[in-house]
């Protein structure tokens, strides 16, 4: 009897491993019947085959295409119907893109997706419908704060934190008519209430804003806060604590320069022509590529070049100021086209009669040219009384949250 019943436990036992080896196997089949759905861009790729690939130095759409087995008529076809929202020649090496082709025999390409940046991207139809449309990848803004203390330079000081150096351009682009930053002194401290953007909540794609800073330089501290006055524009502004304008009508200088090289006389003798003549403009030297901005807000009036000149801009803020910016290696506007204070206009080069890459500032006040250091030049304007009350209120908030910050010490 005892044999019988050790015989019965060991059949019993030998079942219920097999039981659990056919459940496994059935999950594991299950489990492969049931692929990850990948999702981006508003296909699910899954139902396509997908090749990613990047821009390359002489690459053409059409170059694209046909490796992908598009013939040239229906590619001729593709971009004239859709050059309104994309233009095929205007693909620039080093960008992302991905085609879609129909999982069939001829592996037919139904989509072809360009990264136009990390957020925005443009998907071109390629198939039996033809059509192109801008679309935006999802987005989560994420607010947050920063303190820090500056041992040797503002780049140092976020890098220290593990922060992206786009902050050292905004703090730059806020306090640049405030502070000089080529004087910024060990001690000297920061705080900042601003929002990142996040691809999918996890991909780091920028700054967002800034809401508000304070900068302690030299033991004074130098308040700003974001407020919206223009609502045409929809640009807001910096202003302080007593609502007064952070930004000066124009900047000092039209880029980050590494020195002047020559400044407005009416006598100095030209590097180039060998004689003695009049300068009637302001040489910042920097390095070849260095992007040149618009002092002010205004309209372009001039886009073009001479043999004098190079590649030149001229831009009219009023009616009673003009700047120009000659020796570019290259133009960034068009002739008529609206430009904001600190916007790129041109590239330094050495164009026309230079000697080496810099950019003459020009300087005009009611049409006669003018040295720009010796003229007491207009402010921005500050909030108006009507939205004074509004402003206060506005940064009381915002204020409390930046004051709470504790400052980094060193």
């Amino acid at each position: 009897m005892k044999k019988l019943g050790l015989l019965v436990m060991l059949m019993l036992a030998m079942t219920a491993c097999n039981d659990d080896e056919k459940e496994q196997a059935v999950n594991e089949v299950e489990t492969k019947k049931i692929p990850k759905i990948e999702k981006q861009y508003g296909f699910i790729l899954n139902d396509f085959e997908v090749i990613r690939d990047t821009i390359r130095s002489g690459d053409s759409f059409g170059y694209i295409m046909d490796q992908n087995g598009v013939d040239h008529g229906k590619v001729f076809e593709v971009s004239e119907k859709v050059k309104d929202t994309f233009n095929p020649a205007r693909i620039t090496a080093g960008k992302k893109y991905m085609i879609l082709r129909a999982k069939d025999s001829a592996k037919t390409p139904q989509y072809f997706i360009y990264e136009n940046d990390k957020i925005n991207y443009t998907v071109v139809s390629i198939g039996d419908s033809i059509y192109a449309a801008k679309k935006k990848r999802p987005v989560t803004i994420k607010q947050r704060e920063v303190s820090g203390v500056i041992t040797s330079s503002l780049s140092e000081a976020m890098q220290a934190q593990g922060l992206s150096n786009l902050l050292v351009y905004e703090l730059s682009n806020i306090y640049q008519w405030s502070i000089d930053f080529f004087k910024l002194q060990k001690g000297d401290q920061f705080k900042m209430v601003y929002q990142e953007k996040y691809i999918d909540d996890t991909i780091f794609a920028g700054i967002e804003k800034v809401d508000a800073a304070v900068f302690k330089h030299s033991d004074r501290p130098y308040y700003a806060f974001s407020y919206m006055t223009d609502s045409v524009s929809g640009q807001p502004s910096f202003y302080d604590e007593e609502a007064k304008a952070l930004q000066s009508f124009f900047l000092k200088a039209p880029l980050n320069y590494s020195r002047i090289s020559s400044r407005f006389t009416k006598r100095r003798f030209h590097p180039v022509q060998k004689r003695w003549k009049a300068h009637l403009g302001t040489d910042y030297a920097a390095p070849h590529g260095t992007p040149i901005v618009s002092t002010a807000n205004g309209t372009v009036i001039a886009s073009g070049y001479t043999s004098g000149n190079g590649n030149y801009v001229k831009v009219r803020h009023n009616g009673k100021y003009t700047t120009q910016y000659l020796h570019m290696s290259k133009r960034a506007v068009r002739n008529g086209q609206s430009v904001k204070q600190g916007d790129v206009i041109g590239y330094v080069g050495s164009t026309g009669l230079a000697t080496g890459p810099h950019v003459c500032y020009r300087f005009w006040v009611n049409g006669k040219q003018v040295d720009p250091f010796r003229q007491n030049l207009p402010s921005a304007e500050h909030i108006t009384d009507n939205l004074k009350d509004d402003y206060l209120n506005h940064i009381e908030s915002i204020r409390a949250e930046l004051d709470q910050i504790p400052y980094k010490s060193i």
